[in-house]
């Protein structure tokens, strides 16, 4: 199975590369935001346990988004593939988990993408992405607040991943096509 994690700041082009790379490689798109909209919508005990921290102003905790996560690799895992990550891991607990859960259920990941875009050029992504979706709740204060949460918090996984020679870097500046490119090479060599 091809399992990766697509890595990179708000604005970078995971979504966009992702899809990409999910019709050519049949890869399942796992995104935890999504994956928790849709078990809080179906009103699981999952969703249900999630809804209840949710609704108390915190953060759902590591365990609860790792048993959703796997409930999705188990539903799907014999339709696909492998697993596209996007947005997850974000910190290093959550990337001990996805690696304990793969050793768990006979998986490994197979790499790390990570796409590098110069911040000005991200700020300039997002404030388009905003008019263009028409969200008022991306403005350019709040898009330099989400950057540097993702400074903060996610970049140290970079050095994780590198450690364990799972780290690919790809430029993502350039056009799509370009960029999807340069994934696709890795891509093939995984």
């Amino acid at each position: 199975m091809l399992n990766i994690v697509l890595f990179g700041p708000p604005g970078a082009g995971k979504g966009t590369q992702s899809e990409k790379i999910i019709a050519e490689f049949n890869l399942f798109h796992i995104s935890t935001g999504n994956i928790l909209r849709e078990e809080v919508k179906q009103q699981t005990p999952l969703g249900m346990a999630a809804k209840a921290v949710m609704d108390a102003g915190k953060l759902v905790s590591d365990d609860i988004i790792l048993q959703m996560v796997e409930k999705v690799i188990q539903e799907h895992k014999h339709k696909v593939k492998g697993f596209v990550f996007d947005g997850f891991p974000r910190t290093i607990a959550q990337a001990d988990g996805l690696m304990a859960l793969f050793q768990k259920l006979g998986l490994s990941l197979s790499g790390v993408i990570s796409l590098t875009v110069d911040e000005p050029e991200l700020i300039n992504r997002l404030l388009k992405r905003a008019q263009a979706s028409g969200r008022t709740d991306d403005t350019e204060e709040v898009i330099k607040k989400r950057q540097e949460v993702y400074r903060n918090e996610t970049v140290p996984l970079l050095q994780y991943y590198q450690e364990r020679n799972l780290l690919y870097n790809v430029n993502g500046m350039g056009t799509i096509e370009e960029i999807y490119q340069n994934i696709r090479n890795i891509l093939q060599k995984l």
